[in-house]
């Protein structure tokens, strides 16, 4: 039976509820008839195995040690501020577990560097991307390339919400996060607001913000729906310029490769775990 999308579930089943319920064994083994009269005395146990636990004891006993699919994970929460650490102690990023958002138009290269940070981390880091996430709907995909609508707002909005489930999971169990996202400073839809509620407020976020040449150059390279037209990226960063001033952390890593960019992330972390921006 199909459920409307935001309807309750149905509740579990009770004893004398639901298909549990006049269950017979003849039911599910043709041939074999159901026994009249009195229950018959249970099968003998085989030897050298311990018999069962009798009546409700068997039911509340814990699993046994080596017993798998019984890993308890911890709630996840909002994300909150990380704490600095007391003088003269200089953080250290690489082994700290964060949030971070990083923040940039098409071609700046969230992507790529958030997979090399998250992947030369000395802590457990996921990397959570929004575009990929949003492309995980198939039929009916709202690509925002084809017209900004409701559709594809609604999409934005619910692959967002869904990364900062997957991060706040990931942070509650000790795993960092590094998310990527064209986040617009005069658009509130697609601003920060949201990843701060989805997340929380220690969320860090930092701006990846080259020269438009060199964006241009990177989303030539593109293909498919990532692949923007010329015309496009050079709107998309005018408007990324918003960000300064805006007291966010800028890096400008239109001379920088992939390693040089992590590294300089590294850096500016350390600065915002010291004294976090104010956004």
């Amino acid at each position: 039976m199909q459920h409307a999308v935001g309807s309750p579930l149905p509740p579990p089943h009770q004893p004398g509820h639901g298909p549990a319920a006049g269950w017979s064994p003849a039911a599910h083994h043709p041939g074999q008839h159901q026994q009249q009269g009195p229950s018959a005395p249970p099968h003998a146990q085989p030897p050298g195995y311990p018999a069962p636990p009798a009546g409700p004891q068997h039911a509340s006993m814990p699993p046994p040690p080596d017993t798998t699919g019984h890993v308890t994970l911890p709630p996840g929460g909002p994300v909150g501020i990380p704490s600095a650490p007391q003088a003269p102690a200089v953080p250290d990023p690489a082994a700290t577990t964060l949030a971070v958002l990083l923040i940039g138009p098409a071609g700046a290269g969230k992507t790529s560097v958030a997979k090399y940070w998250a992947d030369h981390r000395r802590v457990p880091t996921a990397h959570i991307s929004l575009d990929d996430v949003r492309e995980w709907v198939r039929s009916g995909f709202a690509d925002p390339q084809t017209g900004w609508n409701d559709n594809s707002e609604a999409q934005y909005r619910l692959a967002r919400r869904t990364c900062g489930f997957a991060a706040r999971n990931f942070l509650a169990n000790g795993i960092s996060c590094i998310l990527d996202d064209a986040v617009f400073p005069d658009r509130p839809v697609v601003g920060l607001g949201g990843w701060k509620r989805h997340v929380g407020p220690g969320l860090l976020p930092v701006v990846l913000l080259p020269g438009l040449d060199v964006v241009l150059e990177r989303n030539a390279e593109r293909s498919g729906n990532r692949r923007l037209g010329d015309e496009e990226v050079a709107r998309i960063h005018g408007r990324m310029a918003g960000w300064y001033g805006s007291g966010l952390p800028i890096i400008d890593n239109s001379q920088l490769d992939v390693p040089e960019t992590a590294r300089v992330l590294d850096d500016v972390l350390t600065r915002a775990i010291a004294s976090p921006p104010k956004w």
